[in-house]
């Protein structure tokens, strides 16, 4: 048989009070309920606690050593249970979240704040890092959510799309080709191409749909994340793709953006989950509020 909460409650106020009609009043049970509680609570620890003389109701040595144990026990649960619904409440916790640079540097900053205000006691830990690296944190169980590129089909993880994002192409400020309105793809295989390295994910997309029409990208340069890409436009050394969540950084640095037609791609971003892995309720209310974000 294993002691209860109430058990030790009904002992704790008897032992406080002195009497078992005040210890009734305080817990709101009856004096059979109060009497049959203590009694359980004595055969599991195997002696008398509590002694009952004609004024009052006194601890017995045994009872008077295991009377604070069980205000220590009581005080702990209470304590747990208040730190529990705090984090139900919102008032205490916090969430890991991988976020590809490009979101992290343009819309992430504006959805962050908007749940810094809602639950400012939150701790938040963003790691901004390549689109195929959030992917592995989130597979990893490194964090618990987790905003990229749609990673396609796959049995360990949950896809909610945010946003369609479309490429774009970055172009130095003095490039002939500024002077169109769109550019196709064709274009961009006359001139000299700057791309990210393999195995980027957005390079294996555009090659692989580019592949289908018979338009082959060369690059002249290559280089790992789109700030160096765009910085490298900027100084002339050719043209780029890049992703439209990323527009307003790449133009900051000089850059002049144009669309792209013929065939126009598009890819989608959104927020990862591990399949079948509860997320805590920080996390929870951190997704409601992009998901809210982007239904504008």
């Amino acid at each position: 048989m294993n002691i209860t909460i109430k058990q030790l409650q009904v002992f704790v106020s008897i032992a406080e009070t002195g009497s078992f009609a005040k210890a009734c009043n305080q817990l709101h049970l009856s004096q059979p309920a109060i009497s049959a509680s203590l009694k359980n609570l004595e055969t599991v620890v195997g002696g008398t606690l509590l002694a009952r003389t004609t004024r009052r109701t006194e601890l017995t040595p045994e009872g008077a050593s295991f009377f604070p144990v069980a205000q220590r026990i009581l005080r702990d649960i209470d304590t747990s249970l208040d730190d529990v619904k705090s984090l139900f409440e919102l008032r205490r916790g916090k969430v890991d979240i991988a976020v590809m640079s490009t979101f992290a540097s343009s819309k992430f900053p504006t959805i962050l704040a908007i749940f810094h205000q809602q639950c400012p006691e939150i701790k938040v830990t963003v790691h901004d890092i390549i689109a195929e690296d959030v992917v592995n944190m989130v597979r990893r169980e490194k964090v618990e959510l987790g905003i990229s590129f749609d990673p396609g089909e796959d049995q360990e993880l949950t896809f909610i799309p945010l946003l369609q994002d479309r490429f774009m192409a970055a172009l130095p400020p003095e490039h002939p080709l500024n002077k169109s309105k769109s550019i196709t793809w064709k274009d961009l295989t006359k001139v000299s191409y700057i791309s990210l390295q393999k195995p980027s994910s957005i390079r294996q997309q555009i090659e692989s749909i580019l592949d289908e029409k018979g338009i082959f990208l060369s690059p002249s340069f290559e280089a790992h994340q789109l700030i160096t890409i765009g910085k490298m436009v900027a100084e002339g050394l050719g043209v780029s793709i890049i992703p439209e969540v990323s527009a307003k950084q790449i133009q900051s640095l000089g850059v002049t953006l144009r669309p792209i037609t013929s065939p126009k791609i598009e890819r989608s971003i959104g927020i990862i989950l591990k399949k079948h892995k509860p997320i805590s309720i920080p996390a929870k209310k951190l997704q409601n509020i992009s998901l809210q974000y982007f239904k504008g």
